[in-house]
């Protein structure tokens, strides 16, 4: 992070994000003010408050993408949300404080992915040693619950030493195991089935939001739970050795890796370095009534300032102080104006920076720069059929000029309307790709207009199809 200067965060960028030089580069100056307030002394670092920015323009435009790619530049803890999933104290409805909550889980899954890929290779190496003793075990007919009986209820430590079969010599069964653990190693028995005894993971605790129908944040890593306080249950499955090798790793990962020290980091990363996407602000202008749907649109925004300027939050992984998360809102602000937020809130999101709408040529230049543009994802999606697909130049620049035609007609989606414009020129192709393996097919302007002129035209077809 710290050798990300502003103009580095906005090359990067760039390489996803076409056009919108003054958002991109308002959020690089906001990332750049983390590295250099961590430099003041004590008494003065705590005083700076971070950048909070409003992004103002219309739906397609890139907002999102620049927050969800400065996220992953940068490495911090990110959660995007709608303003509109949350309501007032007192209503039904989420309360904004799980924003936090969510923001938490997502860095610890960071953390915990971070520290398992450090402790990989010595997790492997121990779950293929635990593997060589089933399979050796299994063959003689020793029952994993009698295997397994000292490992129960441990967290850590060694194998059990079991009991041999009588007849069989210590060296002997230790050549045995070493031939069994030599072809675990060389992947010569992935598909062979062995019983192993593996951990259950703990029920997740009951959060009063998970019934308000929103989502939780994804897991951003393995998903690993909290340890059980009363030692981990424990059971027997019959697996394939490659898929018995993964939960075992997991399991010696878990004992390798300090729990407390990835909460200690997760929860430095949120308050430190997190970053909140709120989105669709401008649905929670209030119309100043005391009834109707839109009744504690205006509750939310009060609701949402002590988050916003820095409060304490509880979670099931303690206390999470928000004074220095960044706060990236947006909103299209199409019917109402940021002047229309109450005032406590516009003053929480002092930097505001309006996006550009898209015309034809940011339009082909989303086509074709990027490095995850929609034509290298088609090309390589249907790669994987053995069909070559040539999206000739003129064919994108037609592609491009409907979508602003469309965009200008009906209601004006930005980029979204290159996807469904792509999709709808490629649908026969995309279905008959498996029969046409081999083939290598070229697409052009005219090849473009065939399959799309007469939608175009059609203004009533049009809106429901394009």
């Amino acid at each position: 992070m710290d050798s990300l200067t502003p103009v580095a965060i906005v090359a990067a960028l760039d390489q996803y994000v076409i056009g919108q030089r003054d958002a991109k580069r308002a959020i690089a100056v906001a990332l750049r003010s983390r590295v250099r307030r961590a430099q003041l002394p004590d008494d003065l670092r705590d005083e700076v408050s971070p950048k909070n920015i409003l992004l103002i323009g219309p739906t397609g435009v890139g907002k999102t993408e620049i927050a969800r790619r400065v996220a992953k530049i940068v490495d911090a803890p990110f959660i995007k949300v709608e303003a509109t999933r949350f309501t007032e104290v007192g209503f039904v409805g989420r309360d904004v404080e799980s924003i936090i909550r969510d923001l938490l889980e997502v860095s610890v899954d960071q953390v915990d992915a971070r520290q398992f890929e450090e402790v990989r290779a010595e997790a492997e190496r121990a779950a293929d040693e635990r593997l060589a003793t089933a399979l050796l075990q299994q063959r003689e007919g020793i029952a994993p619950a009698r295997r397994s009986v000292a490992r129960r209820g441990r967290r850590g430590g060694a194998a059990p030493a079991v009991a041999e079969p009588s007849g069989v010599g210590t060296e002997t069964r230790r050549q045995q195991r070493q031939a069994i653990l030599t072809q675990i190693q060389t992947r010569q028995l992935e598909g062979e089935l062995v019983e192993i005894e593996v951990e259950i993971a703990p029920p997740e605790p009951f959060e009063p939001h998970a019934l308000d129908g929103h989502e939780a944040a994804e897991p951003a890593g393995r998903g690993r739970r909290a340890p059980a306080p009363l030692g981990p249950e424990r059971r027997v499955r019959r697996l394939p050795v490659a898929e018995a090798r993964r939960v075992l790793a997991e399991e010696e990962a878990d004992r390798l890796i300090d729990w407390d020290g990835v909460l200690d980091e997760a929860i430095r990363r949120v308050e430190e370095g997190g970053i909140v996407f709120l989105d669709e602000v401008d649905k929670i202008v209030g119309d100043g009534g005391d009834t109707g749907p839109n009744v504690s649109d205006e509750g939310v925004q009060r609701d949402l300032l002590p988050i916003v300027e820095g409060a304490t939050v509880a979670t099931r992984y303690g206390p999470i102080k928000t004074d220095h998360i960044l706060f990236i809102g947006a909103g299209a602000f199409s019917g109402v104006k940021p002047s229309d937020l109450i005032p406590e809130f516009q003053g929480r999101f002092p930097l505001r920076v309006e996006l550009d709408p898209l015309g034809e040529e940011e339009l082909y230049a989303i086509l074709t720069e990027p490095t995850n543009s929609l034509a290298r994802q088609y090309t390589a999606l249907l790669a994987t059929e053995g069909v070559t697909l040539i999206l000739a130049d003129d064919a994108l620049r037609e592609i491009a000029a409907l979508a602003a035609t469309l965009n200008e007609r009906q209601e004006d989606i930005g980029a979204r309307r290159l996807a469904t414009i792509m999709e709808r020129t490629l649908e026969d192709l995309s279905f008959e790709a498996p029969t046409r393996a081999g083939e290598t097919v070229t697409i052009d302007a005219a090849f473009v207009r065939e399959r799309l002129g007469d939608l175009v035209e059609d203004e009533d077809l049009s809106n429901y199809i394009l």
